[in-house]
């Protein structure tokens, strides 16, 4: 890691933060033994986790911390580097009292790295961090030279775990001596190829270069993606070693990885409903602009988290989080969709999309109101109960691709149906649908025409004459929603066909 063995060497107090399955505790435990292999320092990692069931108990938090640490150094130190037998001392410098008389013991000077720190919550937390700040100034001597905290969260989202804030803690966070903030990273897209050449190295079977591109695309290099995109292909899927695995392969292994929701896609999942989480995404699933005084924190701390790409303009990490996003805020509405894709399938076997559009305008005529409800993210609700009625209808048989973004009033959605034309051969249906929702804030009124320019892009992107424009109209004068479900034929400026659907 760039930038870590020179903070080490300067004494420094410093965090190491990435989001969950990035690689941090493995990084940080080759980076821990490299030290003190390399005869200059006693380096050790160990994990707060145990310390997660103490928010509120301080002596039984630091107790724990001091337990791991003493199992870490039985695995990882020879007995000289070791830390001694705690003694007994008030909670409240317990784990302050140990560090020093280790780091006067030990041979070497001291080089601590607390993983999983963010376990801690509560007055535990504080304590934990008020006795290494207390420490501090006594290095390298009578406490560890250079010390680590490593977790998903930056130390500036830590007063907020631990249930205070700034006037409260009267400092940006209980641990005001850090000198630097390091984050891991994602994946280059030069580093993709790498890393899959492992397999290609061990077994001879290559990844093909559009398989590399699109597993870069999906992904955006967040490890553990890029990891289970390769795993679910060579693992799962089974590609035989003769054959090269393509991109067909890997957008396969993609639907099985959000279909499979692993454990740690539904912890990332659950924090959707934080409420800075929320003000975040929101927009962006909406199409909206993004602000308030609290968005720089907010942003940071979903960032942190791994939920959106850390740069501008502000949006989902990776296509792969993005469906999962949709489809879990969309489920309340999918749930109470009766729809049977077979009724949406024309004899040639392509979708039958009047029919189905025809469907969904029945079905929001009569639970629209109802299923909006039912969605967590109002703002984005009706686009949302849509792309759950398409869902529903397409799911198993073809791909539904969405691209959300802030600021763009807008939903992009492209349907993708495979089917056999009348020669024999393969073929893809597309169909292109624009969202939009029109609000008593839109001053420039009626969406229509704006999205009918919109729309014009889109469809020249995509290379087809006609596609579909939604318009909501969530307005309070808006008339009774069985009235306004209505159909319209127009025309984008270039003259391309195009189906408005208002509701």
């Amino acid at each position: 890691m760039p930038g870590f063995g020179a903070l080490v060497d300067k004494q420094a107090y410093f965090v190491v933060h990435a989001p969950r399955q990035t690689g941090k505790t493995t990084t940080m435990k080759a980076l821990a033994r490299r030290l003190t292999e390399e005869g200059r320092y006693a380096a050790l990692h160990f994990s707060c986790e145990t310390a997660r069931a103490f928010p509120e108990d301080v002596e039984q938090a630091v107790k724990g911390i001091w337990l791991a640490i003493e199992g870490a150094a039985r695995l990882s130190l020879p007995p000289e580097l070791r830390p001694p037998a705690p003694i007994e001392v008030p909670a409240a410098g317990y784990l302050q009292t140990q560090l020093t008389r280790w780091a006067e013991a030990c041979p070497r000077p001291l080089v601590l790295v607390f993983d999983e720190i963010d376990a801690l919550t509560g007055s535990s937390l504080i304590s934990v961090l008020s006795q290494l700040r207390a420490g501090f100034p006594d290095r390298p001597v009578a406490f560890p030279w250079s010390l680590v905290l490593c977790g998903a969260r930056d130390v500036r989202d830590y007063k907020a775990a631990s249930g205070g804030g700034p006037v409260r803690m009267g400092s940006s966070s209980p641990f005001n001596i850090k000198e630097e903030s390091l984050r891991l990273g994602d994946f280059t897209e030069a580093e993709v190829p790498e890393l899959y050449g492992q397999h290609t190295a061990e077994t001879g079977q290559p990844f093909a270069e559009e398989a590399l591109a699109r597993a870069f695309a999906l992904a955006q290099g967040q490890p553990w993606l890029t990891n289970a995109l390769a795993r679910e292909v060579v693992e799962k899927i089974q590609v035989p070693g003769d054959q090269p695995i393509t991109a067909a392969h890997i957008e396969a292994a993609k639907e099985r990885v959000i279909l499979a929701r692993a454990t740690h896609l539904d912890s990332l999942l659950a924090r959707l409903e934080e409420e800075r989480v929320r003000r975040v995404i929101e927009p962006v699933l909406a199409g909206e602009l993004t602000g308030g005084k609290t968005f720089d924190a907010d942003f940071e701390h979903a960032v942190d988290l791994g939920l959106v790409a850390p740069d501008l303009p502000v949006r989902i990490a990776n296509p792969i989080y993005r469906e999962i996003i949709l489809r879990v805020l969309a489920s309340p509405a999918e749930a109470a969709i009766d729809a049977e894709p077979h009724r949406y399938k024309a004899p040639d076997g392509r979708l039958d999309v009047d029919r189905l559009l025809r469907g969904f305008a029945e079905f929001w005529r009569q639970h629209g109101e109802l299923v909006v409800e039912r969605v967590d993210y109002q703002e984005a609700a009706p686009q949302l109960v849509l792309m759950a009625f398409l869902h529903r209808v397409v799911n198993g048989g073809g791909v539904v691709d969405r691209e959300v973004g802030v600021g763009r009033k807008r939903i992009d959605v492209l349907v993708r149906w495979p089917y056999v034309d009348a020669a024999g051969l393969r073929a893809e249906q597309r169909v292109a649908l624009e969202i939009k929702v029109w609000r008593d804030r839109d001053k420039k009124g009626d969406p229509l025409r704006e999205g009918l320019g919109q729309l014009d892009e889109y469809l020249r992107r995509l290379g087809l004459d006609e596609g579909v424009l939604a318009i909501f109209d969530c307005r309070s004068a808006a008339g009774a929603i069985e009235e306004r479900t209505r159909f319209e034929e127009a025309r984008t400026p270039a003259g391309r066909r195009v189906t408005v659907l208002r509701g």
